[in-house]
């Protein structure tokens, strides 16, 4: 469903993605680890079309995101930190705006829209003012409207900080429902939570791919067979593996 190739991306002389390859297949939860600045964002702004890569190819469902770009971003739905909603509207009134600023037809807007509550269970809260509503309620919101329409993949950056725990546990629920039938990729600092809930984990460090393979196989390449770490143990071991790397090649 996603694939990868060769992606860069330089701001000046920074480069923030060095030559990044990976696929993620269709209704995979797949996710991405990384300490701040690794590039995770990076690569989650070039694959919903928010950013140009400045080499490589990023393919959507078959669609390039830059040559082909529209049809690529309508296969995406994006639940970024903070959802873009709108305080002043309900969530009805809100889902049917995002619906026809996608393109939805008219006569599909209510079954749309109804539709997208019920995946993320806020029709009890339709009719209220989005300002008047929990943190939790709110990023369902968001949710409603990334899976609005022919979304096939759904990013989303942080989704459940701030959240209560109950909150935390019936969010990852509603991940879990979602990656039956969409591609998913989490990108989250809450390492049990993506422990949890992703088949297939990928760690960034300084804009380059250092490990990609299910949490069970990540502990045993770093590990040995009989490993049984956490994905905290994990994290960090690859993290600094890799900047020991780092320093050797700059003892060359």
């Amino acid at each position: 469903m996603i694939e990868v190739t060769s992606l860069t991306k330089r701001y000046g002389t920074h480069l923030a993605l060095d030559h990044l390859s990976f696929r993620v297949e269709e209704n995979e939860i797949f996710g991405f680890l990384g300490p701040n600045g690794a590039g995770k964002s990076t690569t989650m702004n070039i694959l919903t079309g928010c950013l140009a890569p400045t080499e490589g190819t990023a393919r959507i469902g078959g669609h390039d995101i830059v040559e082909d770009s529209v049809r690529a971003r309508e296969l995406i739905g994006y639940l970024p930190e903070l959802p873009p909603v709108y305080m002043d509207m309900t969530p009805r009134e809100y889902l049917r705006f995002v619906a026809e600023a996608k393109g939805i037809a008219r006569g599909r807007l209510r079954d749309e829209t109804e539709r997208a509550m019920e995946r993320t269970r806020i029709t009890d809260v339709r009719d209220r003012l989005i300002r008047t509503l929990s943190k939790g309620y709110r990023q369902r919101v968001g949710m409603a409207q990334a899976i609005l329409g022919d979304t096939k993949v759904i990013i989303m950056d942080e989704p459940t900080v701030g959240l209560d725990p109950i909150q935390i546990i019936e969010f990852r629920e509603m991940i879990r429902e979602l990656g039956k039938d969409h591609t998913v990729i989490l990108s989250s600092h809450i390492l049990s939570e993506v422990s949890e809930v992703c088949g297939k984990i990928m760690i960034l460090v300084k804009g380059r791919l250092v490990a990609i393979d299910t949490p069970e196989n990540l502990a045993r390449r770093i590990g040995g067979t009989e490993s049984a770490l956490s994905l905290e143990e994990i994290f960090l071991k690859y993290v600094e593996k890799e900047n020991e790397h780092e320093e050797d090649d700059h003892h060359l």
